[in-house]
């Protein structure tokens, strides 16, 4: 089969195109033909080495596909070759991929394999943050910063499913438009001359709720915009920086800083927790609550540029390697 691999974590461009035999499913593994895989901004980061965890080498990228079952291990039942799944791999960049049964779920009829595939971890990521961690209720105000990325539309669409008002802030009027037909009820640049007084205009009373996989120039003023009791997510650190807020800001609002790490809480803390909330969200998408957004999608030739285009964050919704299209 093709893959995506490098010998070395020192750059994109140590990525190639190689020849390796096809895995063979162990005991309650699932073989499958991969479709499309996921590319987000921490899949870049892990193939360059900058992530909290560095993976083992020759490392082939890609942590979540979706395709069709090819072949089952001893052991597996309820699954037959030719269902239409997501799962979660290790070496997504490649024609086939093994996975664990307890990591495969079938997709609903109307979700197409190019959505399925960067679902898991943006839609499991805002589920978990807006719910678990911030306990936001309906009526409440959720401001998303980044909104256009893939976890920013995540928690757009997740955000108006558990009933709140979303304010989306976004870089461009592209990206504000997009945001704004995944569901946001308002949009905002995020220029931050003037604007936390361009954001009261939108919110008078505040916010109840920050979504942050940013944390750059916006975080203190939007930390300063929380209403009494408000909760500040820090997702992420796609800005590059990791800044410093003031300890009496947290007093003066009775405001909360929280963070939310998909990592810990499906890998290592509550894994069924975390596959539960799956369940949940592919069900909201089968009764139709809200439709994922597709990314930009790189042809499997073009893995290097999918990578590095991740890693930019210039693209909305969550990035793909189309490695065999035609399977949707």
């Amino acid at each position: 089969m093709k893959a995506i691999q490098a010998a070395s974590l020192e750059s994109i461009d140590a990525y190639g195109q190689v020849d390796l035999p096809a895995p063979e499913p162990g005991p309650g593994e699932l073989r499958l033909r991969v479709a499309y895989c996921g590319v987000g901004y921490v899949d870049a980061l892990v193939s360059l080495g900058r992530y909290q965890v560095k993976p083992p080498l020759p490392h082939v990228p890609g942590g979540e596909v979706a395709g069709l079952v090819e072949a089952l291990g001893e052991g597996v039942q309820g699954f037959v070759p030719g269902d239409r799944v997501m799962a979660k791999v290790q070496g997504g960049f490649a024609e086939r991929a093994v996975a664990k049964a307890g990591d495969v779920r079938r997709i609903p009829g109307a979700m197409s394999l190019a959505q399925a595939a960067g679902f898991r971890v943006n839609y499991i990521t805002a589920l978990h943050g807006l719910r678990d961690r911030a306990r936001l209720a309906p009526g409440e105000t959720l401001l998303v910063i980044g909104a256009a990325g893939g976890t920013g539309m995540a928690a757009v669409q997740v955000g108006k499913a558990l009933g709140a008002r979303v304010i989306a802030v976004a870089s461009t009027p592209g990206k504000r438009a997009a945001a704004e037909a995944a569901g946001a009820d308002l949009s905002l640049d995020r220029e931050p001359e003037g604007w936390r007084d361009r954001l009261k205009a939108l919110a008078p009373e505040g916010i109840d709720v920050v979504f942050d996989p940013v944390t750059g120039p916006l975080m203190q003023p939007a930390f300063r915009s929380l209403r009494w009791g408000g909760r500040h997510l820090v997702i992420g650190f796609a800005s590059g920086e990791i800044p410093a807020l003031p300890v009496n800001l947290p007093l003066l609002k009775g405001a909360s800083l929280v963070g939310v790490d998909y990592r810990q809480f499906s890998a290592v803390f509550e894994p069924e927790a975390a596959e539960r909330a799956l369940g949940e969200l592919l069900e909201m998408v089968a009764q139709d609550r809200f439709v994922p957004p597709v990314g930009r999608a790189f042809p499997f030739e073009q893995a290097t540029q999918a990578l590095e285009f991740a890693l930019t964050g210039s693209g909305s919704a969550k990035t793909l390697l189309a490695v065999d299209p035609t399977l949707d």
